[in-house]
């Protein structure tokens, strides 16, 4: 690998293979200390009982590499590091709660003790120790795939090469998210039925690499 070489950390997940076990979940709860009420990730459902199978879509932090939450931080303590990861430092974050609110994505809370903001963070302790984030280890079926898409040997990069992804777009701010979803498995319906919150769909396009 060479290491002179500018990470982008992504992750791409493949719906078809989530089943709705709540394992990344309850991880990422456990790992991150996240208060009662409040969640890092999800997985939300279509909420339709007429078809083959109810659909699932596990969701995060969209890791934007152009991130709302950011411009909205009146004192900087919502920044992006070199490698493209959103953090906070909560010795600057003075709980104002503009990057909560900001998100189009819903993906941020303030803590209900500290009234600090918090989100995912790929689990920056973990990867500091050269571990996966918990949702990535604890997930059975390998739905959610994790790693450095400007490393040509990792596997998130392996994939944005060989298969179709698509991102979920917000339509009233573009702040092009770095979680992708295999495109071509069992989607949910995103024009219809929103599986984040606030109004976000699908793109009508792929995006590609490069």
């Amino acid at each position: 690998m060479n290491k002179s070489r500018k990470q982008r950390l992504a992750m791409v997940i493949d719906t078809s293979k989530c089943f709705d076990c709540k394992a990344c979940m309850v991880a990422c709860k456990v790992e991150n200390r996240v208060p009662k009420g409040f969640w890092r990730n999800w997985v939300r459902n279509d909420g339709v009982g007429d078809r083959r199978r109810t659909q699932y879509q596990p969701g995060q932090c969209m890791q934007c590499a152009e991130p709302s939450c950011v411009a909205a931080c009146p004192v900087g303590a919502t920044y992006p590091l070199d490698n493209g990861l959103v953090v906070i430092d909560p010795k600057m974050c003075i709980g104002c709660g503009n990057c909560v609110t900001a998100c189009p994505y819903g993906a941020r809370y303030r803590d209900p003790a500290t009234h600090l903001a918090d989100k995912c963070d790929f689990c920056r302790h973990r990867l500091a120790r050269g571990q996966e984030p918990a949702c990535v280890e604890t997930c059975p079926t390998k739905a959610r795939v994790f790693g450095d898409m400007n490393d040509p040997d990792s596997e998130v990069s392996k994939l944005a090469k060989q298969k179709k992804l698509v991102r979920i777009h917000a339509p009233q701010v573009e702040t092009k998210p770095y979680i992708f979803y295999l495109a071509g498995t069992d989607l949910l319906d995103w024009a219809r039925t929103p599986v984040l919150p606030g109004n976000v769909h699908m793109p009508p396009g792929f995006w590609k690499q490069g």
